[in-house]
């Protein structure tokens, strides 16, 4: 119960809405999204690399979201990380994301709870598919992720700038660390 209790609250804290939105005029930002994802080159295992953290992954170590297409469309996910330390217990979340925009495949649904889907998008994605963001339009949590656990610093500077250029606080971006 008390689980069940902890994920409804996270889902109504990633649907909640946030004061670091980016405005012009009186109107929010849109959050730009990739032109195209092709969902079969996405899925798989991908390390955060930095992280505006959701309370659930404050003190986050070897963070690790994987993503598996399932037959009805969506997408089983599966998020791993150590809790306090390198070697810390693991633990182990599943919330399934669900495809809301068809033609780009940027923009999902993530339901860490039914019927809660936050807001989950796809602002960034290389051409070979190693590194992307993720983001969301409330600019409170971003995500900073790559196909291994770590990357140049060259292409740290370059993904932080894209962050920043997003309209996100960098000063609450936190690196994670892994073995």
């Amino acid at each position: 119960m008390k689980k069940l209790l902890l994920i409804l609250f996270i889902s109504l804290g990633l649907i909640g809405c946030s004061s670091n939105q980016m405005l012009v005029g009186n109107k929010v930002k849109p959050m730009p999204v990739v032109d195209y994802v092709d969902l079969d080159r996405f899925m798989g295992d991908w390390y955060v690399i930095a992280t505006i953290p959701t309370f659930l992954e404050r003190d986050a170590y070897n963070s690790i979201e994987t993503y598996q297409r399932d037959n009805d469309g969506s997408i089983a996910t599966t998020f791993t990380f150590n809790k306090g330390s390198l070697n810390g217990p693991t633990k182990i979340y599943r919330p399934r994301g669900f495809v809301k925009d068809k033609r780009t495949n940027a923009i999902w649904g993530m339901q860490f709870v039914w019927p809660i889907k936050a807001d989950y998008r796809i602002v960034y994605l290389d051409d070979n598919y190693q590194q992307t963001i993720i983001g969301r339009t409330s600019r409170d949590y971003v995500w900073i992720m790559a196909r291994t656990p770590a990357i140049s610093e060259q292409d740290y500077l370059n993904l932080l700038a894209r962050v920043d250029s997003l309209g996100y606080d960098l000063d609450a971006l936190q690196k994670v660390i892994h073995k």
